[in-house]
């Protein structure tokens, strides 16, 4: 008996720790967030300003993506005349069209002009404009062909910077210029209903990166 009242209490310190550890491990609960300063990083900032209002692109996603998902966007893949979702719902891909879009860049005619042109590349029986420019798998094909290509080692801190692009397997979201106490970028995404942050430290838990941009 005596044995069974020490056990018992450590036994639930145990369960509490593992539960508090998996709550961190998958962002519910809060992670500290670091600078480029912390790590002497210089901030990349692109020379060029696609959309011509005085902030240079690389600062202009971030700011839009940022924006974007200040509306608390609820997950739901669904298709649009429109192209754009335009009644609160989105997905990972939404987070990167609307941080472009608000830099100056199109996603929705930009992808569907290199489909025309390159039908070859893309494994695509019909082409819709509304919705080509919402997959991944397109994504992958447009991203690799006309923008900077980056490192893909998520060691090689300085290479990574907020308004970059990364594509994993299944999904993509935008580089945040927060990052962990490694120096490890967090990542601005949407990837559920279950999500409970838009901006996670997440780079660590992903082994399935395929690839990883720079608009300019």
């Amino acid at each position: 008996m005596k044995y069974i009242k020490i056990i018992i209490p450590v036994l639930l310190l145990i369960i509490i720790f593992i539960c508090v550890y998996l709550l961190y491990l998958f962002n519910y609960i809060p992670h500290k967030m670091y600078s480029n300063q912390d790590f002497n990083i210089e901030t990349y900032t692109s020379t060029i300003d696609k959309d011509n209002d005085g902030i240079d692109d690389q600062t202009d996603i971030l700011n839009s993506v940022r924006t974007y998902i200040a509306t608390n966007p609820k997950y739901k893949s669904k298709y649009y005349a429109t192209g754009y979702p335009i009644d609160g719902y989105g997905t990972c891909v939404d987070v990167v069209a609307f941080g472009l879009k608000g830099a100056g860049y199109d996603l929705m005619e930009l992808v569907n002009n290199d489909i025309k042109n390159n039908r070859d590349k893309y494994d695509i029986d019909i082409v819709d404009k509304n919705i080509d420019f919402r997959r991944v798998q397109n994504l992958k094909i447009y991203f690799a062909d006309n923008t900077i290509s980056l490192t893909t080692d998520i060691h090689d801190i300085d290479k990574w910077q907020g308004g970059d692009i990364v594509i994993f397997d299944k999904h993509i979201g935008i580089v945040s210029d927060k990052r962990n106490k490694k120096g490890i970028p967090f990542i601005i995404h949407h990837a559920s209903s279950y999500q409970k942050y838009y901006e996670e430290d997440i780079l660590e838990l992903r082994h399935d990166i395929v690839g990883h941009y720079r608009m300019s």
